[in-house]
This record gives C-alpha cells, structure tokens and sequence, in this order.
C-alpha cells in the first residue's frame, strides 16, 4: 500500500514538474521565432521612438502581453502586433519572452 501510494506520489509530482517546463519559455527557439520581431524592435530589442523596446522585459509580463493581444485584451491601434502574434501558440509567446528577456535593457 506504501509503495502504491508512493509511486501515484512520484507520477504526480513528474506531471507538475512537465507542466512547468512547458511554462517555460526556450530562448533558442524563441531567437529563431524572433526574425518578425526585430523588423519593428531591432535586433538589440530595444525598439526606436515609434516602437516599444522589449529588451530585457520580464518574460512572464511579455507573454502575457502577447496573450493579450492575441486575445483582445490589450487594444492594438494600428494592429502591428495583433497581426504578428495572430498565429501564435502559447508556447510560440513563452520562447519569445524567454528570449528577449535575455537581452540587455
């Protein structure tokens, strides 16, 4: 019964810990998904005076905001981003989070 119940334990717990890795982002792929990207916020991610710099932002923040747009949630005046992250998945946001917050600020 103990090694039953350890075992449904030691399942559970792999689960979680697969469901956080996929939360995570992949900064190398997220580099690769980056090529539209940088056509509006350079390639250092920082942006110009039309465009917002992304560089070094908190991946969790980023995400969301891409979420956001996907979603509707954050208006897009010119539809720049909704039109770029429209065919996104949630794992396609996190890379992209993840590897523009490893850029300097």
């Amino acid at each position: 019964m103990l090694l039953k119940k350890l075992i449904i334990a030691m399942m559970f717990t792999m689960i979680l810990a697969a469901g956080v890795a996929q939360a995570g982002g992949d900064a190398g792929r997220g580099l690769e998904l980056a090529e539209y990207c940088v056509d509006c916020h350079g390639d250092d991610g920082r942006g110009d005076e039309d465009t917002p710099s992304i560089a070094g932002m908190d991946a969790a923040k980023h995400a969301k905001d891409l979420a956001d747009f996907k979603s509707g949630a954050r208006p897009d005046e010119e539809e720049n981003m909704i039109d770029s992250v429209v065919d996104l998945s949630e794992q396609d946001m996190a890379d992209l989070a993840a590897y523009f917050a490893t850029l300097p600020e």
